[in-house]
């Protein structure tokens, strides 16, 4: 699932390349005429906004909603060249005067009034942005201390204490801080939330400027650990199983 630094990385992208442009906008694909973005054909794209995994763009009074799960993408291109999939498949294609983005599946990609997002059930129940440039990392950890008993590994992912952490962050904000993943949030101390958060927000950070930095510990079971030597564990954590990767000897309980 693309997480945050995604989300962010391409907003920006989005942002430079077709901000303040007056769009031609088409749907190929039926998923996205069924969304109504066709309607913004023709219209000024104002402003590119991520909102931890979620993606905006203002249209004036109307907003264009991008969510791409699993599987989804955006892909910008110089105009007349190939995206990388076939045209056919888009969702929608928004095209300025020599650039071009285009989205390819997800869960969702739906227009929205200014009215209708300010009232939006999921939007509105957003914690904090881990990537947003104003945020008051105090203001986080009270937030994920609304869940005290579930496990912090489990906690990072609801995106209603956090937004924009996915599993890949989790995990390598856990290691980065020396934390285990499997302690419940009441028994963390304020120093020890506020340096899982610091430092996950560091490592996203560097990647929306620079891309992803090599992984410590995601996806690398059973092999050593970067720091210790140790072997790295993996297991299914929370309700939704997701799996966690950690080290045993780095990141005491």
């Amino acid at each position: 699932m693309a997480e945050g630094d995604t989300i962010h990385r391409v907003a920006q992208r989005i942002g430079a390349a077709l901000a303040g442009e007056e769009l031609a906008v088409a749907a190929p694909n039926p998923r996205g005429r069924a969304s109504g973005v066709e309607g913004l054909d023709g219209r000024t794209l104002d402003e590119v906004e991520a909102r931890g995994k979620h993606l905006l763009l203002y249209f004036g009074d109307a907003v264009l909603h991008s969510h791409l799960g699993m599987n989804g993408s955006w892909r910008i291109a110089s105009r007349g060249a190939s995206l990388g999939k076939p045209a056919s498949s888009a969702w929608a294609v928004l095209a300025g005067e020599e650039q071009q983005a285009a989205q390819f599946g997800g869960p969702t990609l739906r227009v929205l009034s200014s009215a209708q997002l300010r009232r939006d059930s999921v939007l509105s129940r957003l914690g904090p942005d881990i990537l947003a440039p104003d945020l008051d990392l105090e203001v986080a950890t009270r937030s994920l201390r609304a869940a005290p008993d579930r496990t912090i590994g489990d906690a990072l992912l609801d995106q209603t204490l956090i937004a924009g952490i996915g599993n890949i962050f989790k995990s390598e904000a856990c290691f980065a801080a020396r934390i285990d993943p499997w302690r419940r949030v009441a028994d963390l101390s304020e120093e020890e939330l506020g340096r899982i958060l610091g430092r996950g927000r560091e490592l996203m950070r560097e990647s929306v400027a620079r891309g992803r930095p090599s992984r410590a510990v995601y996806r690398r079971a059973g092999q050593p650990c970067p720091r210790c030597g140790g072997p790295i564990l993996s297991r299914g954590q929370g309700d939704a199983n997701r799996t966690t990767y950690w080290c045993p000897r780095c990141q005491l309980a």
